[in-house]
């Protein structure tokens, strides 16, 4: 609900009436809409970075071309949704990590926990010989999440596979390749 329809626009109400329940009940499980939120935006990051594991650490796998498949595997459900939702960690922080601490922190701390996924990654690819060590592992991993956010926002804008065609062509012809 909150991935469809934001999380300023999505009340308390809609919450409780989607999940079946009397919205009082709500109270008991959560001290406000923010801390709701916060455990939202915990699930996500822990289902995405079971996503991330299962392309990323698969030793079978040489590192950069796991990589690719992860984010050919991204562009492919974005292409089947016709480019709408985008990360719901990068709608969070475009419409709430302003305004709240807690969002924030969670997810920088999210944010942290998949680029160290993606940066264990390009440092066995780089160990390889298959990336370049003029930046290192950490850089590389900081860049290429914050370069899919903001290709994501653009896909969103734009409902065109362009954007994540650029990313790919860009991140893996020039920056990796």
């Amino acid at each position: 609900m909150i991935h469809a329809e934001g999380y300023a626009a999505t009340g308390i109400q809609s919450i409780v009436e989607g999940a079946g329940t009397p919205k009082g009940s709500f109270y008991t499980y959560f001290a406000s809409k923010e801390a709701f939120g916060a455990e939202v935006i915990d699930g996500y990051s822990e289902r995405g970075q079971i996503k991330l594991r299962e392309f990323l650490c698969n030793p079978k796998i040489a590192p950069l071309a796991r990589l690719e498949a992860f984010f050919d595997d991204r562009i492919e459900s974005f292409r089947a949704s016709n480019y709408v939702r985008g990360c719901l960690m990068g709608n969070f922080s475009a419409e709430a990590a302003d305004r709240s601490s807690l969002i924030r922190e969670r997810l920088a701390k999210h944010f942290d926990a998949w680029t160290g996924v993606i940066e264990n990654c390009i440092s066995e690819a780089q160990d390889q010989g298959a990336i370049d060590r003029q930046f290192t592992a950490s850089s590389l991993a900081r860049f290429i999440l914050n370069s899919w956010e903001g290709t994501l926002l653009r896909m969103r804008a734009e409902k065109s596979d362009g954007p994540l065609l650029d990313f790919k062509e860009l991140v893996f012809g020039k920056i990796l390749g």
